[in-house]
C-alpha cells in the first residue's frame, strides 16, 4: 500500500501539487529532512533574487537528503515550505511539479521575514515513510 492523499468534502480545492491529507502505510521508517536551501556544492548561493532557479535548487538538494536517508520524493508524506514571498508561488509550483508527483503530500507554505542568509527566498523541509522491501 502507497500512501494516499484525501481532500475532505467540504475543503477548498487545492491549487498545485497540494493536498489536505496524506495518510501513510504503517509500518514505515520515517526520515526527517531538515531544511534545504538554495545552495550549491561549494555553499554558493544559487539564482540569487530568481525564486524559480532557487526553488529548484532547494528540490534538488532536497532529492539528494531523502535519497541518502534511503527515501524519494515518493515517500515524502509532508512537505513544509518556508518563502520570504508567499505571492511568489505561482512560479515556485511548477517547479516544485517537477519532482512531487501525485499522491502529492501534505503540505504548508509560509511566509517568512528571512532565511539564514538575506539572499536566499526559499527553504523546503521535507517528512518520508519508507516502506522497505515492498
Amino acid at each position: 500500500m502507497s500512501k494516499e492523499s484525501l481532500n475532505p468534502e467540504g475543503m477548498a480545492p487545492p491549487l498545485g501539487p497540494y493536498v489536505h491529507v496524506t495518510v501513510a502505510p504503517p509500518g514505515g521508517r520515517l526520515v526527517f529532512c531538515a531544511g534545504a536551501v538554495a545552495l550549491g556544492p561549494d555553499g554558493s548561493i544559487v539564482g540569487e533574487g530568481d525564486i524559480v532557479a532557487q526553488t529548484r535548487q532547494t528540490m534538488e538538494n532536497l532529492r539528494m537528503a531523502l535519497e541518502a536517508g534511503g527515501a524519494t520524493f515518493a515517500d515524502v508524506v509532508k512537505i513544509t515550505n518556508y518563502v520570504t514571498d508567499v505571492t511568489e508561488y505561482p512560479k515556485i509550483a511548477p517547479a516544485r511539479e517537477a519532482y512531487l508527483k501525485p499522491p502529492f503530500p501534505a503540505s504548508t507554505m509560509v511566509e517568512v521575514k528571512g532565511l539564514m542568509y538575506p539572499e536566499l527566498m526559499i527553504e523546503i523541509e521535507a517528512v518520508a515513510v519508507v516502506h522497505d522491501g515492498g
